[in-house]
């Protein structure tokens, strides 16, 4: 095979293996970007477990109060 044939081959498989690990790192890049977002967006969006808790303990016990001021009146 002729050099210069050779060398061009080499080139080309460079360039493309070039291509696509800068179209992997790019891509990498980008969700690493999303991921960032995501945490900072998530807690603005969902309850956390202790606030629903105290929400539910806090209904419970208006529950609670109503089940006993019914009771009294019977």
């Amino acid at each position: 095979m002729d050099q210069g044939l050779l060398n061009i081959l080499i080139m080309t498989v460079g360039s493309v293996f070039g291509w696509i690990l800068r179209m992997l790192w790019t891509a990498s890049q980008e969700l690493k970007a999303d991921l960032a977002k995501l945490r900072e967006e998530l807690p603005k969006e969902y309850v956390s477990k202790d606030d629903y808790r105290q929400d539910v303990k806090e209904l419970k016990e208006m529950i609670g109060k109503l089940f006993d001021l019914i009771s009294q009146h019977k």
